[in-house]
């Protein structure tokens, strides 16, 4: 067994300043400090730690690193994952193991760390890492919350947005969250741009998946259910609210995760086009007419949601003839063409729709939809999408843009207002059917 205190361990805090819902977000002040301060300070708390570094990108956060005294390093901005950048800071920091700290985890444990630190020097044959904690069924239904399943000795079995274990027949099930800190072995740093890309980690969008494909271990080590992070706005009132000490109904007010919108309750639905209704590919005539590819069953579920009460809008950040003409073969009389600035254009379309955010439900696929995820009350990616595109939205799909994901929100929607028979029975078809269209 080695000692942790005669082992090196760095803890490397990677911190970007861009943020799509909360710009800046590592300088965000809390107490008197950004943000980032108070995870370097946590992180020098943690028993044996030799190095405690602040990785990023961006000169403003290291600016502000060397004004409370911590130590930096600048690493590229094109790195293809954060396990990437994490080698970077290997070539100038010297240790056995180390741990990815996320920079937007002000209310980290040091105690949690030094569980992590300790469990990998007592077994030399883990090579990798990693934390988490129960949770109930209900927070395991989010395929936002990555769920972990591991062996008895506590090597993680898979890794997944799926509620896993499935629960038939209704047996007694334990569920695990997974929390995203990571230690390393500094050979698995040095081998991991060297590792192809496994079809498990494409299909899941979750990175720790490569490692399990290529045969690596990955120990996890549970720990009591973990303060809140910063992702948005309101994850920053509620955590600088808990870390006040504020006492009382007015703490746990803040504390309390907003509860996410019903698709019980939604009356508009706004979809992107390329990428959604598409599978994001452009074509060109030889008079330069741009041409696309929709699938009927989108249409069809337009079409359903529209007889059935609830709107449905169009927004894209293009224009063409084609686009037309689909909109209005399709009947469908909202719509913003041509519009980089989705966020507006999706308030415009509320306006017009006379809704409110928390009845307005959006799809995208790409990073100038976010916007757009932003404004809405929820917000679905589509399976290809990329993962941080995924990450921002409220839920994934299961099908890809183009191959009827539209239609799969459609029919969730219509379930959830208890109108499935419209388009699960003939009788209930024949209802609509004057107003369909494909």
């Amino acid at each position: 067994m080695n000692d942790i205190t005669t082992q090196r361990l760095a803890i490397v805090i990677p911190a970007r300043y861009g943020s799509t819902r909360l710009p800046g977000k590592p300088l965000a002040d809390i107490l008197g400090k950004p943000m980032v301060q108070h995870v370097y300070e946590r992180a020098l708390e943690v028993p044996g730690v030799h190095a405690v570094v602040i990785a990023t990108d961006d000169e403003r956060v290291a600016e502000a690193a060397r004004g409370f005294g911590g130590r930096c390093v600048m690493t590229s901005p094109d790195h293809p994952s954060g396990t990437d950048r994490l080698a970077e800071v290997m070539q100038s920091v010297e240790a056995e193991i180390y741990i990815n700290l996320q920079g937007d985890e002000p209310m980290v444990r040091p105690g949690d760390i030094a569980m992590l630190a300790r469990g990998m020097w007592a077994d030399s044959s883990v090579q990798v890492g990693t934390l988490c904690h129960p949770i109930d069924a209900d927070e395991a239904d989010n395929p936002n919350t990555v769920k972990a399943v591991l062996a008895g000795n506590g090597d993680a079995l898979y890794f997944s947005r799926a509620k896993i274990p499935f629960a038939r027949d209704d047996a007694p099930a334990r569920y695990l969250k997974h929390v995203g800190v990571y230690g390393y072995r500094r050979d698995v740093l040095a081998a991991y741009s060297s590792l192809p890309p496994a079809m498990l980690e494409q299909v899941e969008k979750l990175e720790q998946l490569r490692l399990l494909a290529a045969g690596m271990r990955i120990r996890a080590f549970e720990v009591e259910p973990t303060g809140p992070g910063v992702d948005t706005p309101e994850c920053l009132v509620r955590v600088r609210a808990l870390m006040a000490g504020e006492t009382g109904a007015a703490a746990a007010a803040a504390a309390a995760p907003a509860p996410l919108p019903s698709l019980a309750g939604i009356k508009l639905v706004i979809t992107d086009v390329d990428g959604v209704l598409t599978d994001g590919g452009i074509y060109y005539d030889a008079t330069g007419e741009c041409l696309k590819r929709f699938h009927v069953r989108d249409g069809l579920g337009m079409r359903l949601l529209e007889e059935n009460g609830v709107r449905v809008a169009v927004l894209s950040g293009r224009d063409s003839p084609t686009l037309r003409k689909r909109v209005a073969d399709l009947g469908i009389t909202l719509y913003q063409f041509g519009f980089k600035d989705k966020h507006g254009a999706c308030r415009a379309l509320m306006e017009q729709a006379g809704v409110a955010v928390h009845e307005t439900v959006c799809i995208g696929d790409d990073s100038i939809d976010l916007p757009a995820f932003a404004a809405c009350g929820l917000s679905y990616a589509v399976a290809d999408a990329p993962v941080y595109v995924q990450r921002r939205a409220s839920a994934v799909l299961a099908t890809a843009g183009g191959k009827g994901a539209f239609r799969e929100l459609a029919d969730a929607i219509l379930v959830a207002q208890g109108k499935e028979h419209v388009f699960g029975s003939a009788e209930g078809f024949a209802t609509v059917m004057a107003g369909m269209a494909q």
